[in-house]
């Protein structure tokens, strides 16, 4: 007689599979150590052999999400230019967003385990930023005032990515009625738009959070 999975080395595998799969039928919130042992047809306890907890087993879906992340960025395309590569970044990270959308909504939308249970998680997912960060660090100084315009660039782009990509997710730009062109040409227009507002830093003693206003057209009629 052959052996189960339950008995087999494959187990922490197949637990980490059938997790997906519930996470994919259910939502993450539904997930249980129960429900992986049900659709595998092992015992309710075999899972625990390999993850101490449902926190253990979302926390090694997610590791695995953001090395896959980290995988995709790194090989997007590069010319040594660093603007081109910066945007080429912008675009794998919108392209593994649409491309992958239960494990990005794992990664960036889902109440992250304990961190402090969780190293691994928080190494990759750190690992993941920095491939941003470094990036933007390597456009200025090596100095702690240029790591800190640095960083604030990176959570600037991470915003304005994370916000494009969530709102394509949420499937309501069709409701919008948007102009025509607009939805076609909103990835091009968003990456412009971040690389515009990587130019524009606040005076020194300026309101912080007053933005540049937008220039006017002339009302004179053209000759």
């Amino acid at each position: 007689m052959g052996k189960t999975i339950e008995q087999t080395a494959s187990l922490k595998e197949a637990c980490v599979q059938a997790a997906r799969e519930v996470i994919a039928e259910k939502g993450v919130e539904n997930l249980s150590m129960r429900d992986v042992a049900r659709k595998l047809g092992i015992s309710h306890q075999a899972p625990y052999r390999h993850f101490s907890s449902r926190d253990h087993l979302l926390a090694e879906i997610m590791r695995r999400c953001f090395v896959d992340f980290a995988k995709h960025l790194d090989q997007r395309p590069r010319t040594g230019d660093p603007d081109i590569d910066l945007g080429a970044m912008g675009h794998a990270y919108l392209d593994y967003a649409q491309r992958n959308p239960l494990e990005y909504r794992l990664m960036f939308g889902t109440p992250w385990p304990e961190p402090a249970d969780h190293p691994e998680l928080v190494h990759y997912a750190v690992a993941a930023f920095n491939m941003l960060r470094d990036s933007l660090r390597s456009m200025h100084g090596n100095d702690e005032k240029s790591h800190a315009q640095a960083d604030r660039q990176a959570m600037f782009i991470w915003s304005g990515l994370h916000g494009m990509a969530s709102i394509t997710h949420a499937n309501v730009m069709q409701h919008l009625n948007l102009a025509a062109g607009v939805e076609s040409d909103l990835r091009r227009d968003m990456l412009g738009r971040i690389g515009l507002g990587l130019q524009w830093v606040a005076p020194p003693g300026s309101d912080k959070t007053a933005l540049p206003k937008p220039a006017r057209k002339s009302r004179k009629s053209p000759p």
